[in-house]
């Protein structure tokens, strides 16, 4: 059994078969009708109003903060532990990522630390719902918290396509804005690609304009504002179209794959499997913490199993070398391992990584 972490195809014959489709009808590559409906899809799904879809998941976090009124100078409290593109969408523009310590039951920021970080100078708070999960507070509590102090509340679901509150609302469609990623190794992929949705009409016209280069209407030359070129393909579109349409039962295995991990590691002493609400919740990763971490890593790969480190504490990377010790964002740069995780995997094959990580700890 060779090469089970290996990428297996995203894309099967109904995403060529678009795309050749599309292609024979000799239309725009540009963004045009295909995105249109690829944005209803989404703004369907998730229920809001507004979906503008954009070239990556980062700059879809640009644009939320530009729209949300975030200049330079400005700070903006982002988690510690989240995927890099986080604090870069705003250090991007020259806005100050201000770093918080996360849960370590949820890995989503913890909201007595965001309280304390606040200062006269934050503009905005982007909440990352790591690997689908929502924190403990609630959103409710970080709605009141924005609102109390003025702040834009920007939902990072970069990895929560196919994730809700309990209350039932799709965790993107609270704050502001909500941003999603497209890319590789999401649930649903176009490449590259991101998307933003919205209630508030103002800010949906806001971050059409800002894609568009500040056009003052479509397919003009005049402009109003400033605005970059962040723009879609049709061809992207046309794939994501044929993913959209795999999305439930792709929840639907991710789901069991996380209670086939769950059952076969539970009585191992040594790991933990971070726990999900699957009930609400789809995993994107499977997270595990542990001592020996690099020995474990080291012994699967030599079983032709491969796994990632977890993202370490983005104040001590070297882009950023920030002072502050953030206690759950350290450890988890020092235990955590992603096993394998994408859905294609069959029963036997995660059966075949927990039988080895028993064996490793026999």
């Amino acid at each position: 059994m060779d090469f089970i972490m290996q990428m297996k195809p995203w894309f099967g014959k109904e995403e060529k078969e678009a795309l050749c489709a599309y292609m024979d009808e000799g239309g725009f590559l540009t963004e045009f009708k295909r995105t249109e409906q690829f944005e209803g899809m989404i703004a369907d799904y998730t229920k809001a109003k507004h979906c503008i879809v954009v070239n990556n998941g980062t700059i879809s976090l640009t644009l939320a903060a530009l729209a949300a009124g975030v200049e330079a100078g400005d700070e903006v409290i982002v988690p510690n532990y989240t995927m890099i593109a986080t604090p870069n969408s705003v250090k991007l523009f020259g806005a100050k990522p201000v770093f918080v310590d996360v849960e370590e039951d949820t890995l989503c920021m913890d909201i007595q630390k965001a309280k304390e970080s606040i200062t006269s100078k934050t503009k905005a708070l982007i909440l990352v719902s790591a690997n689908g999960r929502y924190p403990r507070a609630g959103i409710e509590a970080f709605e009141k918290l924005c609102q109390e102090h003025n702040l834009a509340l920007i939902e990072d679901a970069a990895q929560s396509l196919g994730s809700f509150y309990p209350n039932g609302k799709h965790i993107g469609s609270v704050g502001l804005v909500g941003s999603f990623s497209f890319s590789a190794p999401k649930i649903i992929s176009t490449g590259q690609g991101g998307a933003l949705i919205t209630n508030d009409d103002r800010i949906a016209k806001t971050l059409r304009k800002l894609k568009d280069f500040g056009r003052s209407g479509g397919g003009n030359d005049f402009h109003n504002s400033i605005g970059y070129n962040f723009k879609f393909t049709e061809l992207q579109a046309c794939v994501g179209i044929e993913q959209m349409k795999k999305l439930e039962s792709r929840i639907a295995r991710k789901k069991e794959i996380y209670t086939l991990y769950k059952n076969g590691l539970e009585s191992i002493e040594g790991i933990r499997l971070i726990e999900q609400d699957i009930e609400h919740t789809t995993p994107w990763f499977y997270e595990v913490l542990l001592d020996k971490r690099d020995e474990l890593q080291n012994y699967l790969k030599g079983e032709n199993i491969g796994t990632r480190l977890m993202y370490g504490p983005i104040n001590k990377q070297v882009a950023y070398g920030v002072l502050g010790e953030h206690k759950v964002s350290n450890m988890i740069g020092k235990k955590g391992l992603w096993l394998p995780s994408f859905t294609q995997l069959t029963n036997e094959e995660i059966a075949y990584v927990c039988e080895r990580i028993q064996r490793f700890f026999r």
